[in-house]
């Protein structure tokens, strides 16, 4: 992709995430410890962010096999659209970290970034084509007013091309962001790169 994006404090550099907790020392770590961070990734071990659920390893572990599900399982959203969903969700709730890592994942995935700019600049106007759209309006809307998501909602989704199993993957990742942002939001703070590049 091209430079990085900045905007409205949103960016789509790789950042650092600075805990407000002490993270599990993973020399000293149970094992189970060890088995939930595992289950997240390989580079678990090494996230101040999975350190500090650490703590809670059977949450943690739970944790972990849920995001796997959601956002790596076959079938389905295709996974771009998938990260979309997640973008969205992590810019309404002000995650800066997790709009980061998503939007940098959908880039990868879909080679580009223009909705991306889109989604940092005003969410509910983004999208680039009436799909995206409404992947965009209905994350919106499920994150903020999940009681107020109706049959009609739905039906718009299905209009533009969404299929019953795209949605339910949407839902997910929706609401998996809806609860991830919120726990990242409260444990600790990104940190920007120092160079301001």
């Amino acid at each position: 992709m091209t430079a990085p994006i900045r905007i409205n404090g949103f960016t789509t550099e790789v950042l650092k995430w600075k805990p407000w907790l002490d993270t599990v020392n993973v020399d000293t770590a149970t094992p189970a410890q060890l088995a939930a961070l595992d289950e997240m990734s390989p580079q678990a071990r090494t996230s101040p962010y999975f350190l500090v659920l650490a703590h809670q390893p059977e949450i943690l572990l739970q944790r972990s096999i849920a995001f796997n599900a959601i956002m790596f399982a076959p079938g389905g959203m295709p996974r771009a659209e998938r990260e979309l969903g997640a973008t969205v969700e992590s810019r309404v709730n002000g995650c800066v970290y997790c709009a980061s890592v998503h939007a940098q994942r959908f880039e990868q995935l879909a080679k580009r970034s223009d909705v991306i700019e889109q989604v940092f600049e005003e969410p509910a106007s983004a999208g680039t084509t009436p799909r995206e759209k409404a992947i965009v309006e209905f994350s919106i809307k499920l994150g903020a007013e999940p009681d107020k998501v109706s049959a009609e909602d739905i039906r718009a989704l299905k209009e533009v091309g969404l299929e019953e199993l795209e949605i339910l993957d949407l839902v997910h990742s929706v609401a998996l962001f809806a609860w991830a942002n919120r726990l990242m939001l409260n444990l600790g703070e990104p940190v920007f790169p120092a160079d301001g590049s």
